[in-house]
């Protein structure tokens, strides 16, 4: 391994140690599963084939219910419970849920006790490792936004290049059912910092963090020991170590990897590429990292028009720059993995963007209605609106903050914005940053309701501040749990009221300029 500057690896393993198969070394041991949901319930089932003698965990009495595989114990506890038995237990190695926080009592209390802990992720890697397909490739990316975006690309992709490539892992399908299914070409690994957290031996082909900004800080106990499981996404890698160009902890991460010798770091960037990026000239894609030529020219691998079907509106000058970046993300991956230029631009045309996720719902009256409920953190919500031309965004936001800052976020987004509407339990947080960086812009505050009222509620106000070649774009920049079930229902809902209020006035010439033209706060109902 080398790295630009040496970092200690990972230690070895004091569960499987040296020799054997993964199997030889499972058989008979005694592994922890803590959280029985989708993924957990797959581990039980990988771990039964090993012939390990399996103690589950879970916090709810429906999920050991569920198990149908035969286990040796199961126990129902909260938290400092499943630590306290774990410690008595005879297991000497942890798989755990992704949702388990670093810094909560179970992880604590399983170091403490010198259990070994690995994420699904890792059983999964281990697992490939002593198939008969060792040598499968993995593709993997983190970062704080942008991910599920860029993982179903980089599988379409190399669909189009004619593989068998499942996008998995924290995208919502366990990468060990892909390992066992044993039908994959190459794997599009998705992996949030909790998974990253407990991998310990994973090597991928290529690798990438999009970018980096405070999130999840409760579960890892800050922003350092957060950007720290980050950059566990470069360790091992083979070939390419893929960066943000924009996002300087990124590149920071690269050169601190514990990578294979011989691994080259690859930027990507939305201006014009240099020698071993991927970037932009005027409305192309192009590759000057893996293109034979690249020391004196880059080769097209898309346009923009190959992702015009992702904008608001469908037009191509409407592209919010973090897909095109995303998209730059993904390519150079897929690159890495010797797709050719044609299958970038064909997996690209062929993506079809996840729900919630910049998703144009209605259109009427010259006013397009945009679902970005994905957008559940500031640095999300950010990316989508001031991908708007000036003035012409009708932002609708709030929720459920996680405590989470928004003066940053306004004030770079108030060019872009005609006015705001601001639902949700923790409004004051959202008003304050308003009020200071945005002072004048119309702002509409919609009480409480279920879940209906809230949404018409708030589209209603949104319709009345809005002009013809205005996009009302629902990015929350928080959680959704305080008024609706998840953000599926949160936009599921808004679509509705959209298209409910678009088909009401689809003979509208304009938007109603009254409250967009009164500055402060207006309350509704």
């Amino acid at each position: 391994m080398t790295s630009l500057t040496e970092v200690p690896g990972e230690p070895s393993s004091a569960v499987t140690g040296p020799g054997g198969s993964l199997s030889d070394q499972l058989d008979g041991a005694h592994v922890a599963v803590v959280g029985l949901g989708r993924t957990g319930r797959a581990v039980v089932d990988a771990l039964a084939t090993l012939g390990a003698r399996i103690h589950v965990f879970d916090s709810r009495e429906s999920s050991l219910e569920m198990l149908q595989t035969p286990v040796a114990s199961t126990t129902v506890a909260d938290a400092e419970a499943t630590a306290a038995a774990l410690a008595q237990s005879p297991a000497r190695l942890l798989i755990v849920s992704p949702g388990v926080p670093a810094t909560g009592p179970v992880l604590r209390g399983a170091a403490a006790a010198g259990i070994e802990t690995w994420s699904e992720v890792e059983l999964a890697w281990r697992i490939q490792q002593d198939s008969a397909r060792p040598h499968v490739p993995w593709l993997t990316l983190t970062g704080t936004d942008g991910k599920t975006t860029t993982v179903s690309m980089l599988s379409a992709i190399l669909e189009a290049h004619g593989l068998t490539a499942p996008a998995v892992g924290n995208i919502g399908t366990p990468v060990i059912e892909a390992v066992l299914a044993g039908s994959a070409d190459a794997l599009a690994v998705e992996l949030s910092s909790f998974q990253l957290h407990t991998t310990r031996t994973l090597a991928p082909l290529a690798s990438a963090c999009l970018n980096l900004a405070a999130d999840h800080l409760d579960w890892h106990g800050g922003l350092e020991a957060y950007a720290q499981d980050k950059a566990r996404v470069y360790s091992r890698t083979r070939l390419a170590a893929v960066y943000n160009l924009a996002d300087a902890a990124t590149e920071d991460m690269v050169h601190r990897a514990d990578v294979v010798e011989g691994c080259r770091a690859v930027g990507f960037t939305l201006a014009t590429p240099g020698l071993g990026q991927v970037g932009m000239v005027e409305d192309l894609l192009v590759d000057r990292a893996f293109h034979a030529e690249r020391r004196s020219s880059g080769i097209e691998l898309a346009t923009t028009a190959d992702l015009a079907h992702l904008a608001p509106g469908g037009r191509a000058e409407n592209l919010p720059a973090h897909l095109l970046a995303d998209a730059l993300a993904a390519a150079a991956l897929a690159r890495a993995a010797g797709a050719d230029p044609e299958a970038v631009a064909a997996g690209l045309r062929a993506y079809s963007p996840g729900a919630h996720r910049i998703v144009t719902v209605a259109e009427a009256g010259g006013v397009t209605w945009v679902d970005d409920s994905k957008a559940t953190n500031p640095h999300s919500a950010e990316a989508a609106l001031t991908s708007l031309p000036q003035g012409t965004g009708v932002w609708i936001c709030g929720g459920d903050t996680k405590g989470a800052h928004f003066f940053d976020l306004v004030r770079t987004a108030r060019p872009h914005l005609r006015g705001v509407v601001v639902v949700g339990k923790d409004q004051r947080d959202i008003l304050a940053a308003l009020e200071q960086e945005a002072p004048g812009l119309p702002v509409t505050r919609v009480g409480d309701g279920t879940a209906e009222q809230v949404s018409t509620a708030a589209v209603e106000a949104a319709g009345a501040m809005a002009r013809s070649g205005d996009t009302v774009m629902l990015a929350p920049a928080c959680a959704s749990w305080d008024q609706f079930t998840s953000y599926a229902q949160r936009g599921d809902l808004f679509a509705a009221a959209a298209q409910a209020y678009a088909a009401g006035h689809e003979d509208r010439a304009g938007g109603v300029s009254g409250p967009a033209d009164a500055p402060g706060v207006q309350e509704q109902p």
